[in-house]
């Protein structure tokens, strides 16, 4: 008897979706290759993993893991509201920020209006989008850069959402405060833009915007932001959006309760305390782009300048090649070929022995 037709039975959208494909875990390259010494410099965490403080907060919580967390996240969500200096209705927590960049397309986005996004930006903006069957416009990006000129001009009267990362993964490529506001201004009422500052604490130039703090100029903003990056909590998924508290009040009637666990919560708000850690991480991110930099300079390779905690190198063919090569020397990195590059490999900052070996390991699987 034959079974149920189940792509005549799946959402138009969704017919359409690829999975998303993150970094290869540790495990899965040493239960493949049976490869011990790995370093992992492909999904853009931190290497230095979480402050002290924090992994005892995380043990010391561990005996009420019976219970449900506060879905209101009521203490964390007061003290991030003070370090950010809104109020705590708007904010919106998620489980990473992905998954508050997919309530944004749920909430505002219904079958057939506009999304707007840049080529080689986040690829959640575009799944988000296809799996709500939106009109999904793709802007080409200008020196792997956002157009923001060009974007602009793509938002019609079906336009509900523009998406800008800033800084951009995988590109690392930034905007500055008067393209972003100048950008701003040209936006209609009638639409949402997202600003993902998933990297946000890696930059410290003076010219770089705060979206956060443009949500008083600009009530159709979100600024999205996670502690997934330099807060190192990664495995712990918590993220946020910022917008007005109408804003916010629609995206939590779509948020699951319970979409953030309660070690995430008591984690992340003792990670706001670690400012030393955070300009630590900072400065180790810089003195590391640094290294790799020059030691793709010695290599011949070129590379797209970053302010993100990871770098896109051109290895000058295939890259997939070169990526199956590094992994059978232990070193993960990310291929990008399903963002429209596939001469390029994205490489996380590591630490100062895990850069060298990187670029030893690059060195090596680029002479084959």
């Amino acid at each position: 008897m034959p079974g149920p037709d189940i792509q005549k039975m799946t959402v138009p959208g969704v017919r359409q979706l690829q999975p998303y494909l993150p970094g290869k875990p540790t495990e899965e390259l040493e239960r493949e290759l049976g490869i011990q010494s790995i370093i992992k410099m492909a999904s853009n965490e931190n290497p230095l993993g979480p402050p002290a403080r924090v992994r005892q907060i995380i043990a010391e919580q561990t005996h009420g893991l019976a219970r449900y967390p506060d879905d209101s996240g009521f203490q964390f969500k007061s003290a991030l509201a003070a370090y950010l200096g809104v109020d705590a209705g708007q904010i919106t927590f998620g489980n990473g920020s992905s998954q508050v960049l997919e309530l944004v397309v749920r909430a505002f986005v219904q079958p057939g209006e506009r999304v707007v996004m840049s080529e080689y930006a986040f690829v959640v903006y575009s799944l988000a989008a296809q799996a709500v069957d939106a009109d999904l416009v793709v802007v080409p990006a200008k020196n792997w850069a956002h157009d923001l000129e060009t974007m602009a001009a793509s938002v019609d009267a079906n336009t509900r959402v523009v998406f800008i990362a800033n800084p951009n993964n995988p590109t690392g490529t930034w905007i500055d405060c008067v393209a972003l506001e100048a950008f701003l201004k040209r936006m209609p009422d009638h639409v949402v833009t997202v600003v993902d500052e998933a990297y946000f604490e890696y930059v410290d130039d003076a010219d770089f915007p705060d979206a956060v703090a443009l949500l008083r100029r600009w009530p159709g903003l979100i600024a999205t932001r996670t502690f997934s990056k330099i807060y190192a909590l990664a495995g712990l998924r918590i993220g946020y959006a910022v917008a007005s508290s109408g804003i916010t009040e629609v995206l939590n009637r779509v948020r699951q309760p319970f979409n953030v666990n309660s070690l995430g919560l008591v984690a992340a708000s003792e990670a706001l305390t670690e400012t030393e850690f955070v300009q630590h991480s900072r400065r180790i991110n810089k003195a590391g782009m640094v290294q790799l930099c020059q030691g793709f300079q010695k290599l011949g390779l070129e590379y797209i300048p970053s302010k993100g905690n990871f770098i896109s190198v051109d290895v000058g063919g295939p890259a997939e090649a070169v990526y199956e090569r590094l992994l059978r020397q232990g070193v993960i990195v990310r291929p990008v070929a399903n963002y429209g590059m596939p001469q390029h490999l994205r490489i996380t900052i590591g630490l100062e022995q895990e850069n060298d070996q990187a670029l030893t390991a690059l060195e090596t699987a680029l002479a084959r």
